[in-house]
């Protein structure tokens, strides 16, 4: 089969593997859908951060080399032994957090922070494939009325979910940085009814995205200087600023700009990926401001099949793009990282590369795939496009 494989920093390759037949307990996919990722991102540009190289990673047992991408569905086409309540034929989105099941996180039902937490597509390896084996507990099945274009989004819409859990109640919102998790958090926000939904970013195409998915109002941050941002904000909620701020960057600006735009008795939830922060910490003792962080997501699943096959939820308003896996270097990861007008692209291995791809693939193994079924779902809808996420893994929106 056909995968996107991590070597190493600028050194991801489309190559020939093996195909992993499903242990007992896993499943066996052909992918129809695979989402770039922030995280795919930083593997590629600087990694690895998360990708296993010395040591195989506990939950997979995989290192490096390392098939990428962790935001995928598609449809079964073999079970192993001991699996129940998925069959050939079945489509799936795939959760694909790994967990154990006895530590104690897990045992409390808290398993996105598992003692052996990790990813497939980071930590083993995930769907930038034709086919991918997954553990059986990772794959959802989906009702007819959710396409798989749908799917492929579950996993960004999930950590945006989780994190508006973890914020709690609120009747005002400040999103601080528009990428796909920012945008899909101002949907969701809209979709649970918060009446106030402030979104701020420095790309305007993005802010214009951001008022069309239900944001109230939008905060051009693109001419303010030092702690102006985060007062813009909090006079876009009224004055007395919002309930909870969403950071979904990953950047001591942001930060600064989250908590200059809570409330007092506020909360910021973390949900960007950055290294080292700083904070007046008798600002934050003085207005009883809650900083929370959110990693992954747990139990979401169900609650977007629901919306998306129930209630009419549309996620697709993020996509940008569609390309093949031959072009996944060239079209997603340079694309992304150079600038351009590309939010989230999903990968289809079923679509044909540019005619300058063509050339036949290196092939470190034997291919075993089976023949590939053809894909059901129709290709992602056109959309307006947005500013892209800037590259590196320190301040890139979410």
């Amino acid at each position: 089969m056909k995968a996107a494989v991590w070597y190493g920093a600028r050194d991801v390759r489309v190559t020939e593997r093996e195909m992993t037949p499903p242990g007992p307990d896993e499943v066996l996919l052909a992918v129809a859908y695979c989402g770039i990722c922030g995280s795919d991102l930083h593997e590629y540009a600087d990694g690895p951060h998360s990708v296993p190289v010395g040591e195989a990673h506990p939950a997979s047992g995989a290192r490096a080399p390392l098939v990428l991408g962790h935001e995928f569905c598609g449809t079964v086409t073999a079970v192993g032994p001991s699996v129940r309540g998925l069959a050939a034929g079945d489509r799936v989105a795939v959760e694909p957090h790994y967990r154990c099941g006895a530590c104690p996180r897990c045992r409390a039902g808290e398993y996105n922070i598992c003692r052996h937490f990790g990813f497939a597509g980071l930590m083993g390896h995930g769907g930038l494939a034709e086919y991918a084996t997954v553990p059986s507990y990772m794959a959802h099945r989906l009702p007819d009325e959710v396409p798989l274009e749908q799917a492929a989004l579950f996993e960004p819409a999930s950590v945006a979910l989780h994190a508006l859990r973890r914020g709690g109640e609120a009747d005002s919102v400040a999103v601080v940085g528009l990428g796909p998790v920012g945008l899909l958090t101002v949907l969701l926000a809209a979709r649970r009814g918060v009446r106030r939904i402030v979104a701020a970013d420095v790309h305007p195409a993005r802010l214009g995205l951001a008022a069309r998915l239900g944001a109230t109002e939008v905060v051009d941050a693109r001419d303010a200087k030092e702690g102006d941002a985060g007062l813009r904000v909090r006079a876009a909620c009224g004055g007395e600023g919002a309930d909870v701020a969403f950071e979904a960057v990953g950047s001591q600006a942001a930060l600064d700009t989250c908590l200059a735009a809570t409330r007092r008795g506020g909360r910021t939830v973390l949900v960007g990926l950055g290294r080292r922060v700083s904070f007046d910490s008798s600002a934050l003792v003085d207005n009883e401001h809650a900083i929370v962080a959110s990693v992954g997501y747990r139990d979401t699943y169900p609650e977007l099949i629901r919306l998306v096959g129930m209630e009419g939820l549309d996620l697709r308003p993020v996509v940008t793009s569609v390309i093949a896996l031959d072009d996944v270097v060239r079209d997603g990861f340079s694309s992304l990282l150079d600038g351009g007008d590309q939010i989230k692209i999903l990968v289809s291995p079923s679509a044909p590369a540019r005619a300058s791809d063509l050339a036949p693939t290196s092939r470190e193994h034997t291919p075993t795939a089976p023949a590939r079924a053809p894909a059901s779902d129709s290709a992602s809808r056109e959309h307006t496009p947005a500013a892209p996420a800037d590259a590196g893994r320190e301040g890139d929106s979410r």
